[in-house]
């Protein structure tokens, strides 16, 4: 018996997230039925971050036990014939059998897009949030410092998340938050502005970074001032932080261990 780990991208947009569901299609689900069909196993794969119904992944991260004698690092090309074209393992290693992607520390980093401009672009408009006035980024990075470090994010978790629901704690740390702006394609000619928000943390709340996402862009359009983002974080309270962001703009870009 040996545990392999999968890098996985995926285009989420027609998943209903990754997590296993009954009748619907899942990331996990897809993943399971490749392997059968490559291994003849039933196996059940153990995702480090059980992304939303619509959210996209660069890197997440899956661990699942097999007897198959397929090398380690064979099983990302090998698999490739059984999964849909919207999902690829991008890499494949072997890891001690006690390893597991959710009881290990480690950095999250996932990232938010807004295409902002007169028209919504129907080519981008799966992987991004549309927003039709141009953001103030610099007023948006003023909020962002509130929201850096050790802090408890209950105003940024919806209040049905699992861990708060049972009691746990809403602390948080948010390493990293950072703002960029990209001119307008030129060759494309779309006239959209892109505006990403890439936050790395030591794990997130549910729906956390898309109600980040949402506070900040009602930053960057004028509706709050940038200190109304630390009177939110203070008052540990879902209702006084910003909307829910789309599930379509969000991505998980890469969780980085420490083996």
């Amino acid at each position: 018996m040996k545990r392999i780990r999968l890098t996985v991208a995926y285009d989420g947009t027609d998943y209903a997230g990754f997590q296993v569901q009954p009748d619907l299609a899942t990331i996990e689900g897809a993943l399971n039925q490749a392997l059968f069909h490559l291994t003849g196993e039933t196996i059940q794969v153990i995702g480090a971050s059980r992304t939303d119904s619509g959210v996209h992944a660069y890197g997440n991260v899956a661990v699942f036990d097999t007897e198959s004698l397929i090398p380690a690092d064979r099983f990302a090309p090998a698999l490739i014939p059984y999964l849909p074209d919207d999902i690829r393992v991008v890499k494949s290693e072997e890891v001690p059998l006690d390893w597991h992607p959710r009881h290990v520390k480690c950095r999250k980093t996932y990232e938010y897009t807004f295409y902002c401009g007169q028209a919504e672009d129907p080519v981008t408009r799966r992987y991004g949030s549309y927003v039709r006035r141009l953001p103030d980024v610099e007023a948006m990075r003023k909020a962002a410092q509130y929201l850096i470090g050790e802090h408890d994010f209950t105003s940024f978790a919806n209040p049905s998340s699992q861990v708060l629901m049972a009691g746990g704690s809403a602390v948080r740390t948010i390493y990293e938050l950072c703002i960029s702006e990209e001119a307008p394609d030129s060759i494309r000619g779309t006239g959209l502005t892109t505006v990403r928000v890439r936050i790395t943390g030591s794990g997130f709340l549910y729906n956390m970074v898309r109600i980040i996402a949402g506070t900040l862009i009602n930053v960057g359009t004028g509706l709050w001032k940038p200190e109304r983002v630390k009177e939110a974080l203070d008052a540990r309270d879902r209702t006084k932080a910003g909307p829910t962001a789309e599930a379509r703009g969000l991505a998980l870009c890469r969780i980085e261990y420490k083996d």
